[in-house]
């Protein structure tokens, strides 16, 4: 018996108007998983009720939210459901054909290896598949990424809006679904629950397929939104992890670099102004006062952003959860 075999893998697919794809989704997917969970968000084309119509895989429950709750909504439906019947690992699987099912076991291993809490793809590894990708999605995702490291904390990671991911329930069950964004910023805000329990993140390498589906995404319409949460989350994550929590050299590094470097700008910026209303040539004392302010805040901010990236996490929780399971019984 195969390590995978030993695992019980669940796929959640969100279905929302993915009905010409999805039964040739679900026709990929290996003998590796055992329960298929295809989560209807109130779809106007009956996903659903198409997929127990026209499927035959025995492994397929059909589920269904009474009002559409999003791509994150519909997934964290599934989660439960998977969760409540026992499964070890849910991988996730957009049902509009752009993830290659055949993938799933390259997502699961460093899961059951006890590499990783929570694996996502990354299709920025291989940079001639990149060519296959459209530009503004590609410009697009490479500015979410860097956005994303600073409020995830996880500054190794990128492709941060990529679908494609799977998870240990017992990791899961430690997220708090009710709180998590129920729509296209699912991904991204999950990564920073993660982050605050301390679970390993790791890329997995994959190439995306692009063909007639259509993405709800639009980047143009979710830029604003995204950089108000993102700001938000990474304001919740210093707090929590700096000074609620724990406390250390980076917690004096990062407020007292804010402070000089806005000093700094701001009295020098007033000194500039006052120089070019009078004529009057600004004294090299006064440009030192308003530059060494801004040169030490930037390296106090520099020197927090580097004790911040080598605390990304590296030791997997739900292999700490089976023991301790282990132990009580």
């Amino acid at each position: 018996m195969s390590q995978i075999e030993q695992y019980k893998v669940a796929v959640v697919i969100p279905a929302y108007k993915v009905v010409r794809h999805i039964l040739d989704v679900i026709a990929e997917i290996g003998p590796e998983v055992s329960g298929i969970f295809v989560v209807d968000d109130n779809c106007p084309d009956g996903s659903g009720a198409y997929v127990s119509e026209h499927c035959r895989d025995l492994r397929v429950t059909v589920l269904k939210n009474d009002v559409n709750r999003g791509v994150g909504g519909a997934v964290m439906t599934g989660y439960r459901q998977a969760i409540d019947a026992g499964y070890d690992i849910m991988v996730k699987v957009d049902g509009d054909g752009q993830m290659d099912p055949r993938l799933i076991p390259d997502f699961v291993a460093p899961i059951i290896a006890g590499e990783a809490d929570y694996t996502k793809g990354n299709r920025f590894f291989d940079l001639e598949t990149l060519r296959a990708m459209p530009r503004k999605r590609l410009f697009g995702n490479a500015v979410l990424s860097f956005m994303t490291k600073f409020s995830s904390g996880y500054w190794d990671l990128f492709d941060p809006t990529n679908g494609y991911t799977a998870i240990h329930a017992r990791v899961a069950e430690h997220l708090p679904f009710h709180k998590i964004s129920e729509r296209y910023f699912f991904e991204t805000d999950i990564l920073f629950r993660l982050n605050l329990i301390g679970a390993v993140v790791m890329d997995v390498p994959m190439d995306a397929r692009y063909a007639d589906e259509v993405s709800n995404l639009k980047i143009s319409k979710i830029v604003g939104e995204f950089s108000l949460k993102h700001i938000r989350n990474s304001l919740k994550r210093i707090f929590y992890n700096y000074y609620l929590r724990g406390f250390s050299i980076a917690s004096l590094e990062l407020p007292a670099g804010v402070l000089l470097l806005a000093f700094g700008v701001l009295y020098g910026g007033s000194r500039w102004i006052s120089s070019s209303m009078s004529g009057e040539p600004t004294p090299a004392g006064t440009v030192m006062l308003a530059a060494l302010p801004v040169l030490i805040g930037i390296q106090l901010i520099l020197a927090f952003v580097g004790y911040d990236i080598s605390r990304v996490p590296h030791k997997t929780l739900h292999k700490a959860s089976l023991l301790k399971n282990r132990g009580r019984r």
